[in-house]
């Protein structure tokens, strides 16, 4: 982790911490692509030194958030919104509404996937158990007239 003053360790303000891109990226299993992508799209800003990018605290905390979205299933406008809303003056209470709202239209759009899947297989075993008795017969009669 890199230090952006001179203080002691034990001394030194959390939120004073900052990482390099690569510190960055290693933290989160992620490219330096990946990381330049979401700088692209303003989802974070690293502050810049000429051509280095130092990240602080906000930048790591939305790059957190960003990545649990996308885990999670989230389009990248969402997540946005979703992070964006943290950094206005109701900040995380809103974020809270909004993110419980996009759980619950998710969990609902999941648990609907789920059962077509679950019918899906449930046609598939039906189909497989015809095709085998289908097959089973087609060799029974073989074996009686052959």
């Amino acid at each position: 982790m890199t230090r952006t003053d001179s203080h002691s360790e034990a001394g030194t303000a959390p939120d004073s911490r900052t990482w390099t891109i690569a510190e960055i990226a290693d933290e989160f299993a992620i490219t330096h692509r990946t990381v330049r992508h979401y700088e692209e799209l303003n989802l974070i800003t690293p502050e810049r030194r000429g051509t280095v990018r130092i990240y602080h605290r906000r930048e790591r905390t939305r790059l957190n958030l960003i990545l649990r979205g996308k885990r999670l299933g989230f389009p990248l406008g969402e997540i946005r919104t979703i992070i964006d809303l943290y950094d206005e003056p109701t900040g995380q209470a809103s974020q809270l509404r909004y993110v419980l709202d996009q759980l619950h239209e998710r969990r609902g759009r999941l648990e609907r996937r789920s059962r077509d899947i679950e019918d899906a297989l449930r046609e598939l075993d039906e189909f497989e158990c015809r095709c085998q008795s289908d097959l089973d017969r087609l060799a029974q009669k073989r074996v009686s007239t052959g």
